[in-house]
């Protein structure tokens, strides 16, 4: 099933001027389905497979014509291919065409996939290596697939080991039981289960909304009262597949022999049971289509806004990577090399947007984006845009245009040296407001502009205070602030001196004060103590106050094993309540004009 064509097909409807959308297209799109999509209402996609070689004529015809979509309040666009041309919607005598057809071809598209079941391993796959391509486009096209499982011809097991290596897989009901397309149990069980379109809603969004290339499975057992005797099916099936291998049959023409067979062997229960599970799955996947049509309506209009009315304000967008992180660390002094070391492992999540993001989320309310593209009005009206490293060159132009025309803050935050120069290969980092390197990433930004820089990356604290205000000077024409993280030395914050610290506002005038830069020490953290060194220098924003609780929190970091620790809070590590007698005092280096 090419899935894929998904995306594909939205921009085509979507733009009706487009060359893939005129009638000499390759691309048909029905009206229909052409006016919901636009209209942002429900729409069903479903596959002609049962038309073209799922069942017998006039079967196929009469229950793709039964399949109650429109009754539940969306669209039906059965996808197909007519004469070379792949139409997103059929009507009567297309369908008509499809049913009679010996050589139809099949094809989907669009977030919410309806079919009867999907393929997967074949018996004796293991051996054989015949694998339905169904599971590769399912593990590389983000869709939600509504079927009854996988079909009971092939090896279930094997079939969902295969899948739960990189989809997510859930049962549509009151139990985790993974249906055998005719048998409600399979002797298996998905990881999850969901028992209302809401929830298989809220899964889907929620899932397609990380950005990840794969989609979803939702199985759907058939109803109680149509499920055929599973012994009797599965005798019928082995039958059909002995018969299949003694006759040679092979390929493609395997499952549409296997599927006359067993309807015969069964007396037509079989064909009963498959066209109740087909008229289910339609009724299943058009009301969670439809529940994912108002989830979408509502982050439309609302964008998602997570306060009461009355409280928004402007929000923080973070734009950034998130990772998997797995710390290890030895018990003993030292690390033998090519022996087995005694130690613990653990994992958390980092990344340094989800640390940023994190860090921010104990204290405010705010966004996290991944489409940034299609975000434009809520980049122009954030309040700060937070950029990392990780995110593409063309990401960072991207954000750094729409910022500098609608005058939005912007924190580059570089993640490491080598990513540094991003913003810096083009005149994208004029539109930057702050940045947050440490010394080798700032020497990187220098070197990237073609400004002189250290050949070795100073160590002494003596020759860091000495360097970093040099470097951070040709910045200082367009940034607001550099703030240089120093790690065991501290932060030293760069910018307009005001009030024995610095101003980090930015302002629509001129300059007025002299620039400077301040240093602030450590808070002293033993090697002992030190538990995870990911997240701790995500933390530094605002000023003097402000600085000092980041470096409250980079050392409540070090301490606990998640990049952010869960028990952060402002009160936890507010300066003037429990810390003030932990605090060095700053050094200030002017800077020449």
């Amino acid at each position: 099933k090419m899935w894929r064509l998904s995306a594909f097909l939205r921009r085509c409807i979507t733009s009706s001027s487009s060359r893939h959308c005129k009638k000499d297209s390759l691309f048909i799109i029905h009206p229909d389905v052409k006016e919901a999509l636009a209209g942002h209402r429900p729409v069903v996609a479903l596959e002609s497979t049962i038309i073209t070689h799922g069942m017998p004529y006039p079967h196929n015809l009469s229950t793709v014509k039964e399949v109650i979509v429109r009754a539940e309040g969306a669209v039906p666009a059965t996808i197909g291919i007519l004469e070379g041309r792949i139409h997103v919607g059929l009507s009567s005598d297309e369908l008509d065409f499809l049913a009679q057809s010996k050589t139809a071809l099949k094809v989907a598209g669009i977030p919410v996939f309806v079919t009867g079941g999907i393929g997967g391993v074949h018996r004796d796959g293991e051996n054989a290596l015949d694998v339905s391509a169904d599971l590769t486009e399912l593990g590389r096209t983000p869709i939600a697939v509504v079927s009854a499982g996988v079909k009971s011809i092939l090896d279930i097991g094997r079939t969902l080991e295969f899948l739960v290596s990189g989809v997510c897989v859930a049962t549509y009901g009151d139990s985790k039981s993974f249906p055998a397309f005719f048998s409600r149990q399979s002797g298996f069980t998905s990881p999850y289960h969901v028992s209302s379109p809401q929830e298989a809603a809220d899964l889907v969004a929620s899932t397609l909304s990380l950005g990840l290339q794969s989609g979803l499975l939702l199985a759907v057992p058939i109803p109680e009262e149509h499920a055929a005797t599973g012994q009797q099916i599965e005798d019928a099936i082995q039958t059909a597949v002995t018969e299949a291998s003694s006759k040679g049959v092979t390929g493609r023409d395997v499952t549409p022999f296997i599927l006359q067979r067993v309807t015969e062997l069964t007396e037509g229960k079989s064909l009963q049971a498959n066209r109740a599970l087909i008229h289910n799955n339609a009724k299943v996947g058009s009301r969670i289509a439809c529940a994912l049509s108002k989830h979408k309506k509502v982050k439309a209009t609302s964008e998602v806004i997570l306060r009461p009315k009355s409280q928004r304000t402007r929000e923080q967008i973070v734009i950034g990577g998130i990772n998997v992180d797995f710390i290890a660390k030895g018990t003993t002094q030292k690390l033998v090399f090519g022996e087995i070391n005694s130690g613990s492992v653990c994992q958390s999540f980092g990344g340094v947007g989800r640390n940023i993001f994190d860090n921010i989320n104990h204290f405010l309310f705010f966004y996290l984006y991944v489409q940034v593209s299609q975000f434009e009005d809520q980049l122009a009206s954030a309040s700060l845009v937070v950029l990392d490293g990780d995110i593409p060159v063309s990401t960072i132009d991207y954000v750094c245009c729409i910022a500098k025309k609608r005058a939005v803050p912007v924190w580059f935050e570089p993640t490491d040296a080598d990513k540094a120069c991003k913003p810096f290969l083009s005149e994208s980092w004029k539109a930057l407001s702050y940045t947050s390197p440490n010394l080798a990433e700032l020497c990187t930004m220098n070197h990237t502009l073609g400004l002189p820089t250290p050949t070795e990356v100073p160590i002494s604290l003596e020759d860091v205070l000495g360097c970093i205000p040099a470097l951070s000077r040709p910045l200082l024409e367009h940034l607001h602030c550099v703030v240089v993280t120093l790690g065991a030395l501290g932060v030293m914050v760069c910018g307009e001196h005001d009030a024995d610290t610095v101003h980090l506002q930015p302002q629509k005038q001129k300059r007025k004060g002299r620039l400077c830069a301040i240093h602030y020490p450590a808070l002293a953290v033993s090697a002992k103590e030190t538990v995870n060194v990911s997240g701790a220098g995500d933390r530094y924003v605002n000023k003097n106050s402000c600085v000092r609780m980041g470096l409250i929190a980079a050392r409540t970091s070090l301490l606990s094993p998640h990049p952010i620790d869960p028990s952060l809070t402002a009160d936890a590590i507010h300066p003037e309540k429990s810390h003030s007698q932990l605090w060095s005092k700053s050094t200030c280096v002017w800077m020449e004009d």
